[in-house]
C-alpha cells in the first residue's frame, strides 16, 4: 500500500505543498515564494521580519530594534546611516558629505580629521583592546597643535589621530587605536602628550565638556554571542548597582550624565537589565554605549589631562571588564564594593588604588589628593 504524503496549506497563498516544502515563520506556515515576498531578513542582525515591519530602506532591511538602536537619518538629505558613519554636530546626525558641506565649511585642515574620520583599526598588544577618546577643549582646533601631539604619540607606530567635535566649543578629541592595557600602560607616551596639552593651554576635566571615552572590543568579552552578551550584562549591572560609587568615580555631576551618559535603571539581574537596555531609546548617550557593532563604550568619565586620574580610569574599565567575564551573573549579583576593590591589585594598578584612596572609595581608606584635575 503506497505511503500516503500529508500536504499542508500555505498560510497565504492556501496551496497544498508537502511539509518539507513549508517553512514555520511567526506561527505561519509558508511556501518558499510566500516566504520571499511576505517576509525578509534585517541586514543587521540577519533575523527575518514582515516586509511590512521593515524599516529600513530601498537598499536594506532592518527591523525596529535595529534601526532604533544603530541607525540614523542624516538631518539634510535623509539619508540612512549606520552609527559607525554618523557625523554629529550638537547631537544632530548628519553623512559625512552633508556634515562637511553644512559644519565644517571649506575650512583646510590637514592633521585634524572630520568628525566622522574611522580608519582601519591598527591594534597593539594582546588580550583585551581599548580605544580611548579624550576631548581636549579651550585650546582651539589649531592644526599644528594637532600635528605636535601626534608627533609624540606616533613617534615609533601609528598610535593616535585627532579629530574635530562638535560637542566642544575650541578643542578636539584625541583618539588612540585600540590597544591592550599593558600596552597603555608601557608604550604609550601618554605623559608626555598630556603634558604637551596643558603647555598648549588645553584643558579636559576643567572645561566641564569634556569627556573621556573608552571603547572595548566585544570579541575578547567572551568565546561566543553568549559568552560576550553575559559579560556585557554583567559589566551594565555592575555600574547601575554601584552607580553612587560609579559618579563619584566618573567626576561627573549628575546633570552631566543624563546629558550626554545616562543610566539604563536598575534590574534585579544582569539579563533583564540588559534585555532593558537593548529596547531604551537612550542611543549612543548612555553610561554604556551598546550601539556599535564591534565595541561597547564606556562613557561616564569626565576628561582629565592629569595622568594619575587617566590613567587610573583605564584601569577601571580592565578591571570592570575582567570581573565581569570571570563571574556568574549570580556571582555579580552578590559581589559588593568592598569585595571588588580590595580584589584590585596593588601591584598592576597602582594608580587605581591611589585614585580610588583620593576620592575615598577605598574601604575607609582617603588620602589626600596632591592636586586638582585639569
Amino acid at each position: 500500500m503506497p505511503e500516503t504524503i500529508m500536504k499542508i496549506i500555505c498560510n497565504h497563498c492556501k496551496q497544498e505543498f508537502c511539509g518539507d516544502e513549508l517553512t514555520e515563520f511567526d506561527e505561519s506556515m509558508m511556501c518558499d515564494q510566500c516566504l520571499r515576498d511576505e517576509t525578509t531578513i534585517c541586514n543587521c542582525c540577519s533575523e527575518r521580519i514582515w516586509q511590512g515591519d521593515d524599516r529600513g530602506s530601498n537598499s536594506i532591511s532592518l527591523c525596529s530594534y535595529c534601526r532604533d538602536t544603530y541607525y540614523y537619518n542624516c538631518t539634510n538629505c535623509d539619508i540612512l546611516l549606520h552609527s559607525d558613519d554618523v557625523s554629529f554636530e550638537h547631537d544632530t546626525p548628519y553623512c559625512s558629505e552633508c556634515y562637511h558641506d553644512c559644519v565644517e565649511g571649506d575650512e583646510d585642515l590637514e592633521y585634524i580629521e572630520s568628525y566622522n574620520y574611522k580608519p582601519s583599526p591598527i591594534f597593539h598588544g594582546d588580550g583585551i583592546f581599548y580605544g580611548l577618546e579624550l576631548e581636549l577643549d579651550r585650546g582651539g582646533m589649531i592644526d599644528n597643535n594637532a600635528y605636535e601631539l601626534m608627533c609624540i604619540g606616533n613617534s615609533n607606530s601609528e598610535h593616535i589621530y585627532i579629530k574635530q567635535d562638535g560637542s566642544l566649543d575650541d578643542g578636539m578629541e584625541i583618539v588612540s587605536h585600540p590597544m591592550s592595557l599593558d600596552y597603555h600602560l608601557q608604550s604609550m607616551p601618554w605623559e608626555q602628550i598630556l603634558q604637551k596639552a596643558v603647555r598648549m593651554g588645553y584643558k579636559s576635566h576643567q572645561a566641564g565638556t569634556c569627556g573621556m571615552h573608552c571603547h572595548v572590543g566585544r570579541t575578547a568579552l567572551g568565546e561566543n554571542f553568549e559568552d560576550q552578551e553575559n559579560t556585557i550584562s554583567n559589566i551594565l549591572f555592575f555600574i547601575e548597582a554601584n552607580w553612587v560609587q560609579m559618579l563619584k568615580f566618573s567626576r561627573r555631576t549628575e546633570e552631566q550624565m543624563n546629558r550626554w551618559a545616562s543610566r539604563y535603571g536598575y534590574k534585579d539581574n544582569p539579563k533583564e537589565l540588559l534585555e532593558h537596555a537593548k529596547n531604551n531609546t537612550i542611543g549612543r548617550y548612555a553610561c554604556v554605549n551598546l550601539s556599535n557593532f564591534a565595541t561597547i563604550e564606556f562613557r561616564m568619565f569626565r576628561g582629565t589631562l592629569k595622568l594619575q586620574t587617566f590613567l587610573a580610569t583605564l584601569q577601571m574599565v580592565d578591571e570592570i571588564c575582567n570581573v565581569a567575564i570571570s563571574l556568574s551573573n549570580d556571582e555579580m549579583k552578590s559581589l559588593s564594593w568592598q569585595e571588588f576593590v580590595l580584589a584590585i591589585s596593588k601591584d598592576s594598578k597602582p594608580e587605581l588604588i591611589e585614585y580610588l584612596k583620593i576620592r575615598q572609595l577605598y574601604v575607609n581608606e582617603p588620602i589626600t589628593e596632591e592636586s586638582e584635575d585639569i
